[in-house]
């Protein structure tokens, strides 16, 4: 579904059917969270980076905050499922425990636990060990949030309660709308099992998941495994061939999930070469200097193609997808992209609803102040003039 090709009346109907299905209790939400946030220098999980512009709020907090204003706006308890991996989990745990779940009830809230897969040596095929007593393990991808979840049993207790869909996003992108009525409207209208949103790639050899369809199957092809000559292949009109960016925001049916655990084909292993400390057979430990081991990942995208109907949503960047993956100071995807892309929004729902903002002035809307634009255009009844950094909570 391109932007260009859906129609106001379209786009209102999509709405209101994700609305309904929110609001009758039919949606959970899932969070992906089990990257450590070595590449930003920082050495807890990613979800605790401080990422507000002006709040400083955390990567979890953006996210529950959002979640919690879809409760408020829908007067409905949705619950909030956060996969953590084995570096992440216990410091997880220990951050909403000692933050009060950060306003969720003891019942909204599941930490769970993604699986592990050996690490394998690249050159003899032994799995290596970690110690002279364990082998070296390393997270299973986040397609392995399919098996993780049927193993707490959320799978089958959340049909029992009626919800019918989960939406998944990743901790790292802020922008994301929790539980967006669009997107799960749309998956709805369209009878959709497994539905993504992409957005138009900004040049060719972006480093996002490339989405096609590929013998009536939508299918995602990283970007690591696209040749360069392909990426920019364009269409007569100079466009790219392959416009469509993974921006991993997707819409899943339960029942789909459930059958999909039940399938050795939905989510198959992906190798990735990468280096891995192990001891060797006198128990001496080694530091490898370069990619030693194969480890083994799935990947939760692989579940489009199993589906008996995927759809594909686009959403504009700038409204969807800001997130802090690389350091300070680099040219993408860093924390000042991020913050500018958070700043930038806000900016345009008020300026859209009236609101005079001085030039340079950051701000920051708290989704219980507001939790869309439609929202912000209710809470402002006078003409207002914004000279300073502001905090709207």
């Amino acid at each position: 579904v391109r932007l260009a090709e859906t129609t106001p009346q379209h786009r209102l109907t999509a709405i209101a059917q994700g609305e309904l299905a929110i609001a009758s209790g039919k949606v959970a939400m899932v969070l992906v969270a089990g990257g450590q946030g070595t590449r930003l220098g920082f050495d807890l999980p990613k979800g605790m980076y401080p990422i507000g512009p002006v709040s400083g709020r955390t990567l979890f907090q953006m996210h529950v905050d959002s979640l919690r204003g879809a409760m408020r706006r829908f007067g409905v308890s949705i619950p909030l499922l956060v996969m953590t991996g084995p570096s992440t989990h216990e410091p997880t745990v220990r951050y909403f425990q000692e933050n009060a779940n950060l306003g969720l009830k003891p019942q909204e809230l599941i930490i769970f636990q993604q699986g592990t897969m050996p690490a394998i040596d690249a050159t003899t095929g032994k799995i290596l060990m970690e110690s002279t007593s364990s082998i070296a393990l390393s997270p299973d991808g986040h397609g392995g949030i399919v098996r993780a979840l049927a193993k707490t049993g959320w799978l089958d207790r959340a049909q029992d309660q009626g919800i019918e869909h989960l939406f998944y996003a990743q901790v790292d992108n802020p922008l994301v709308r929790a539980c967006d009525p669009l997107l799960i409207g749309l998956h709805r209208l369209g009878q959709s099992q497994a539905t993504t949103q992409v957005v138009e790639k900004r040049f060719a050899t972006e480093k996002v998941g490339n989405v096609v369809n590929l013998d009536g199957k939508t299918q995602i092809i990283e970007y690591s495994d696209l040749p360069e000559e392909v990426a920019k292949q364009t269409n007569p009109d100079g466009s790219l061939r392959l416009w469509a960016g993974n921006i991993a925001v997707h819409v899943f049916d339960i029942e789909f999930l459930k059958r999909s655990c039940q399938s050795s084909d939905a989510l198959p292993f992906h190798r990735a070469h990468k280096a891995v400390p192990y001891v060797d057979d006198q128990g001496n430990d080694c530091i490898p200097s370069g990619p030693n081991a194969i480890k083994l990942e799935r990947f939760v995208f692989d579940l489009l193609p199993a589906a008996d109907r995927a759809l594909v949503v686009e959403a504009r960047a700038c409204e969807a997808f800001a997130p802090v993956k690389n350091a300070i100071g680099s040219p993408t995807d860093s924390p000042e992209t991020c913050k500018a892309a958070l700043v930038d929004l806000h900016r345009r729902w008020l300026t859209d609803a009236g609101v005079k903002l001085d030039e340079g002035c950051l701000v920051e809307i708290h989704p219980n102040w507001a939790w869309d634009e439609h929202e912000v255009q209710t809470r402002l009844d006078k003409p207002t003039q914004i000279h300073a950094d502001t905090y709207f909570t």
